[in-house]
This record gives C-alpha cells, sequence and structure tokens, in this order.
C-alpha cells in the first residue's frame, strides 16, 4: 500500500525535475531565461546535483519504508506550512513535503551553480524562490490534508465559503490579509488626539495635542512613507510611535501625504519637497515658535527628508536640530529585492506611459511589497481563506499593509531612476533637486539612524552606509526584526531587542560593527528617547490648544487625506 501511495506522489513531485525542465517552467523573464543556458556550460556540476538530488530522494524513500525519521531538509523556523499533524502522520503527505523541500533546497543549489553574476544571479535567486514557494503541496486542495478534512466534515461547505471568498477578492483586486471589519482609521487607529492645522493639494499636517504639563521647545515634525498611510506610526494606543513620543514631552507634527488621483497625476518628485517638507518644517516651526524643528523620517520620507535637508543646507537655511532616520536607504547600490524590480527597461517603460503625469496604482505597489514575502503575505491567505473557507484574524498592521496608496506617476520615474537605477543621491552634486545640486555631506546636524536586521526592503547594510554620507555626529542602532516590526516595538512591552556599539566608533564595514556590538533586550524607543532629550531646546508650557491665530485648526486628526481609499487609475 505504501508503495502505491509513493508512487502517487512520486507523480506530484517528478515536475520538481529534471532541472532544465525547472528553468522553462520559470519562462522566459528576464535572466531567468538565462538560466538553462547557464548551466549547460557547466555540465558536470549539474549532473552532481541532479545526482545527489536522486540519492537523496532515494534515501528519503527507503527511510520511510522503514519507518526511520529520515535525513532531510526541515522547514525554516517559523514556517507553519505543514504543521498539521496529517503532514507527518500520513506517509503520503510525509513523502510529499519532505520531498518538496528536498527539491527546493537542490532548486536553490541549481540557481548557484548558473554562472550568472551581479544582478542576473539576485533575479535568478528570487524568480525561483517565487516559483518554489508557488508549488508547495499546501497550496493545492489534493495534496493539503488540512483543506479535505475541512472539506470533509463540512460536507463541502468550506469549498463554497473558499470560493465566495475569491470571488470577493477578485472583485476588490487584492487578497484579504486580515478582518478589515475590525478596524477603522479615526476609531481603533490613528487616535491620537491632534487636529489639522494646515493642507495644501500634496498633505495634510496634523499637530497631535500636549499630554505632558511641559513640551520641548522644538517641534518634532515626522515625514513618513508616500508610499503607505502615515498611521503606521499610530496603530492602535499601545503601539503607536506618535503617542510615545508625544508623552515623551515633544509637540509632534505628523505629515499626512495625500492619496494621490488624476488631478494630482503631475507630482513630481520636487513636489514632494517643496509642498511636503518644506511646508511642513515651515509651518511647524512657525506654530511653535521656534527657529529649528527636530526631524524624523521613515523609509521613504527619510529619502525625501534627506533632499530636502541638503537643498536647505546649499541654500543656508538653518531649519533643523536633529534628524532621526527610520530604515531609509540613502545609497542604492544595495537595495535589497525591490531593486531587482527596476531596470533602465522597465523605468524607461514607466517613463513613458506615466512620466509626464498619470498614476502608480496603490494595488500594484502592494502587490510588489506582498511578493517579496509571498510564504508570509500571499499563500496564507490563499489557503486559508479560498482552500480551507476562513476568515482572517484581525491585525491591525496588515489591515495598515493592505490600506495601499497611489503614487504620481512623474514622482515615481524621477525617484526610481534617480535612485534605484541611478544611485545619484550618495553622490555630491550628481542629483539636482528644486534647481539645486544636493550634497548629503552638508546635512551637519546629529542624526540617530535606525537600522533591522530582517529588513528586506531597506537591507540594514545598506542603511548603515549613511554614516558615510551625512555630515555631524551619528549614533547607529540596529534593531530585530524587519522593516516594520522592527521600528513599531513599543517601549511598554520591551519585546525583541537592538544592538548598539561604541558612540562614534562606526568603522566602514557594518560587520565589523556588528560583531563589536552589544545585544540589549527590549525596544529601542528608550534609546531614541534619551538621544532627542539632549536636541529639545530647553522646556516651555504645553500650549492650551493646537495651531496657531495664522493656522487655526481645520479639522479633528486623523483629516480627511487618510481616510481616502486607493482606486484603480487609468493610465
Amino acid at each position: 500500500m505504501l508503495r502505491a501511495i509513493a508512487g502517487a506522489a512520486n507523480q506530484v513531485t517528478q515536475g520538481w525535475m529534471p532541472l532544465a525542465e525547472m528553468a522553462a517552467a520559470i519562462g522566459a523573464h528576464g535572466e531567468a531565461a538565462l538560466w538553462a543556458p547557464a548551466l549547460a556550460r557547466n555540465p558536470e556540476k549539474l549532473a552532481q546535483i541532479q545526482r545527489r538530488w536522486a540519492e537523496a530522494q532515494a534515501a528519503l524513500w527507503s527511510a520511510l519504508l522503514a519507518g526511520r525519521s529520515p535525513d532531510a531538509p526541515q522547514p525554516r523556523a517559523g514556517d507553519r506550512r505543514f504543521a498539521a499533524r496529517e503532514w507527518r502522520e500520513n506517509p503520503y503527505y510525509e513523502y510529499l513535503w519532505r520531498s518538496y523541500l528536498l527539491a527546493a533546497r537542490f532548486a536553490a543549489e541549481a540557481v548557484e551553480a548558473a554562472e550568472l553574476e551581479g544582478k542576473a544571479k539576485e533575479r535568478l535567486r528570487f524568480a525561483v524562490r517565487q516559483w518554489v514557494d508557488a508549488l508547495s503541496p499546501a497550496n493545492f486542495a489534493a495534496t493539503n490534508p488540512e483543506v479535505l478534512r475541512a472539506a470533509l466534515a463540512s460536507r463541502g461547505e468550506s469549498l463554497a465559503r473558499g470560493l465566495a471568498n475569491l470571488l470577493a477578492d477578485v472583485r476588490a483586486g487584492r487578497i484579504r490579509q486580515t478582518d478589515e471589519s475590525a478596524f477603522e482609521v479615526g476609531r481603533n487607529l490613528a487616535v491620537t488626539p491632534g487636529d489639522v492645522v494646515y493642507e495644501n493639494e500634496l498633505m495634510q499636517l496634523i499637530q497631535y495635542a500636549p499630554t505632558t504639563p511641559e513640551v520641548s521647545a522644538r517641534p518634532l515634525v515626522m515625514v513618513p512613507p508616500c508610499i503607505n498611510k502615515y498611521y503606521i506610526l499610530d496603530l492602535r494606543p499601545e503601539n503607536s510611535f506618535v503617542r510615545y513620543a508625544v508623552g515623551e514631552g515633544h509637540t509632534v507634527f505628523m505629515v499626512s501625504w495625500r492619496n494621490v488621483g488624476p488631478a494630482q497625476g503631475g507630482f513630481g518628485w520636487d513636489d514632494y519637497l517643496r509642498l511636503g517638507v518644506f511646508e511642513a518644517l515651515r509651518v511647524a516651526r512657525e506654530i511653535v515658535g521656534a527657529e529649528r524643528a527636530n526631524a524624523l523620517g521613515f523609509c521613504v520620507g527619510g529619502t525625501l527628508l534627506a533632499a530636502a535637508l541638503a537643498v536647505m543646507a546649499a541654500q543656508g537655511e538653518d531649519a533643523v536640530e536633529s534628524v532621526t532616520w527610520l530604515t531609509t536607504l540613502l545609497d542604492f547600490e544595495e537595495p535589497g529585492e525591490l531593486g531587482l524590480f527596476v531596470d533602465e527597461q522597465s523605468v524607461r517603460m514607466r517613463e513613458a506611459t506615466i512620466g509626464a503625469g498619470g498614476i502608480l496604482s496603490g494595488a500594484e505597489l502592494a502587490f510588489v511589497f506582498s511578493a517579496l514575502r509571498a510564504n508570509d503575505l500571499v499563500w496564507p491567505y490563499v489557503v486559508n481563506n479560498y482552500l480551507k473557507g476562513g476568515e482572517p484574524p484581525a491585525f491591525d498592521l496588515l489591515y495598515w499593509n493592505a490600506d495601499s496608496t497611489n503614487l504620481p506617476g512623474p514622482m515615481y520615474c524621477q525617484y526610481v531612476r534617480s535612485t534605484y537605477l541611478e544611485n545619484r543621491l550618495r553622490e555630491p552634486g550628481a542629483l539636482v533637486c528644486c534647481g539645486v545640486p544636493v550634497d548629503l555631506g552638508r546635512i551637519e546636524r546629529p542624526s540617530f539612524v535606525l537600522a533591522t536586521r530582517e529588513d528586506h526592503i531597506v537591507p540594514w547594510r545598506s542603511a548603515y552606509r549613511s554614516l558615510y554620507l551625512l555630515g555631524g555626529e551619528k549614533t547607529f542602532v540596529l534593531g530585530a526584526s524587519g522593516h516594520v516590526a522592527g521600528v513599531v516595538n513599543p517601549a511598554a512591552t520591551d519585546r525583541r531587542s537592538y544592538w548598539i556599539g561604541e558612540a562614534g566608533d562606526y568603522p566602514q564595514d557594518p560587520e565589523v560593527w556588528l560583531a563589536g556590538a552589544k545585544e540589549r533586550p527590549g525596544s529601542w524607543w528608550k534609546v531614541w528617547a534619551k538621544w532627542l532629550d539632549a536636541h529639545r531646546g530647553g522646556l516651555r508650557p504645553a500650549p492650551e490648544r493646537t495651531g496657531s491665530a495664522r493656522y487655526r485648526p481645520i479639522e479633528p486628526a486623523p483629516g480627511r487625506y487618510v481616510k481616502e481609499k486607493a482606486r484603480p487609475q487609468g493610465g
């Protein structure tokens, strides 16, 4: 009986080999099409990989026949695809997942054996990983015992619910990752009290109400990414970085970028500097009555902030006391997997279609970010929602992740060409913003640079390079976890950890720095708060109300702009 089961299982897994067929399955997409020819140039290595794969499959089969625990790859830490008991108690399913992991391992070896260099090899790694992740036996009803158990137990109702979920998501144009009915911006997300005190065509500026008797003399202006909504920094109260900063006695201002539509489709990079960063700093300083502000930039918001501050430095404007950089790229030499989506051909295509005006859909951006972590952000929801007919749980961070934003075509094209494609921001004078050649070295202000160790969007070693581009004193902290969870690490819970080294001691090699840094438990928020204390500019009585005689409150926070939903746009 076991042999019959194995024969059926082998029919499923045969699609993984030979390796040449795997290359063909990926298709002629860029460098992936070069895989088979690259392997063919080294036939001995290819033969070795195929031989070892066959030997490993035979050993796996023999161990399962003999009832022994096979010496085979195990799921990585946190991989829950094969956690159900049926995957181990039923020989058929055990063979399926173990054979799959073997095939995945040897597919990765075949990629490394291909004689390709640089970005071509990186793109091949990405393409093969996407293909391998998609073909997991957990992703198909016929080979997932949990799906079959749910279908039998519900007499097929789980499959009917799954079909209804699929149709609903097709209409919405995205996969639901959370119970969206559980959250509402302004009701249980982005609820830190405050008011919109200024707005223009591109952004609203929120001033938050104080919670301490005295506040810093200098305002703290936060510039979030424009490719996401600002409330990642103001999720539920227990996770809110904004609420924490207000509680530390800072007068916090937040830029809330508009979810642009066709009327704003002509905005470019310089418009985001002029109407966004420059105006936010000006208005905040004027309301508070301070010569300088403390500034904070997160992700693309940090890149915008860097360009703006470099322009201001070139023009002799002394408006900022200190700068906090949260998971920000300034040197795009090694931009991580996002860089794999950017090449001359793709940028030219975008420039031809939306470069002079138009919209890059937020849904498209959201798909790209999800694809970077398909095993976390795509396939678990396909299995749960469509195959099992389940509903995703309520999770505020994933609600934010799905609340996508559009970008103006000219801004997007200028951004990816200047940074990901040509990496001009790091070269003094190579990039011109608002008519001014920018030089990051002229930003002679104390900087707090945070990177996160598992960040797949802003690799921490690339963020570390900012230390050698910026002027002024620098403090570098490496947080645990990834691009978002590493930033949203509340001080009250003290989860995770961070690494910090000797002040001012930053060797060129980030690995040398890490070897000498000390890991400390808890949140980096406390380290940052202590650092920012030195840049308060003294204390003053907390204002009784937000705004000023000139800048009267327009509406309560979170304002209208953050509530606008991205809709598919023409062009």
